[in-house]
């Protein structure tokens, strides 16, 4: 073997080996080794984020509280219906609405009951509305990083209880993360979180994690109205 052939031999033996210990440091890591593929988060959905931050969902919209739906703020009306009044149908529906996306709210429907109507609506109404229907909470996680945005539902199995619904955040967890606890959200509830992993954010309807029962929506943002903001 020829000088120029043995260096070339080396260059791509070394060559060989960096792309061996680099994929075994990936899978360490619980990555997959096309680095490529790794999820990537657009300017838009940083900002949609940053408007998520700024709704201030953790002091506002308490469960318990008779509220003004838009602002989350009590309204001073004494709550005299049974139940726990959680506000995350009026949450989101509020979310949309600062950035100029129609989601069935009041005074269409009532607060009662609200996220299985949005729901049903989602399925229905809302195609014609600009929203769409993902397959699955990977495809969610795709949209919400391309800064769309997203949502996600649950219809309780009793049409006289109450579901859940709430935002779904930009992020990049891995696939093994994504599947055991699904993406990180934001919600009211019994517990309002500003940042929170799909499965504890659903774990008060418990099957709607474990048994796939949760169906994810996406509608496009305008970018101006998200500066607006």
């Amino acid at each position: 073997m020829g000088h120029t052939e043995a260096g070339l031999y080396m260059t791509a033996l070394m060559t060989s080996r960096r792309c061996f210990v680099l994929a075994l440091s990936a899978s360490a890591l619980g990555l997959h080794p096309a680095f490529a593929d790794a999820p990537v988060i657009s300017e838009k959905a940083r900002a949609l984020s940053k408007f998520f931050d700024s709704l201030k969902v953790e002091t506002l919209w308490i469960a318990g509280a008779h509220i003004n739906w838009f602002t989350g703020e009590p309204d001073g009306v004494a709550e005299t219906m049974a139940g726990q009044h959680t506000h995350c149908s009026a949450f989101v529906a509020a979310a949309a609405k600062r950035i100029g996306i129609y989601l069935l709210r009041p005074p269409e429907h009532g607060q009662a009951l609200l996220a299985n109507a949005q729901f049903e609506w989602l399925l229905g109404d809302g195609q014609g509305q600009g929203w769409t229907q993902l397959p699955d909470m990977n495809a969610a996680q795709s949209a919400a990083n391309q800064g769309q945005f997203v949502l996600a539902a649950y219809h309780n199995h009793k049409d006289n209880k109450p579901g859940h619904i709430a935002i779904v955040r930009p992020g990049t967890k891995p696939a093994t993360q994504m599947a055991s606890e699904g993406p990180d959200i934001t919600q009211a509830g019994l517990d309002n979180f500003r940042v929170t992993t799909m499965k504890k954010g659903f774990a008060d309807h418990k099957s709607a994690f474990a048994g796939n029962e949760i169906l994810y929506f996406a509608h496009s943002v305008d970018a101006a109205a998200l500066v607006a903001q």
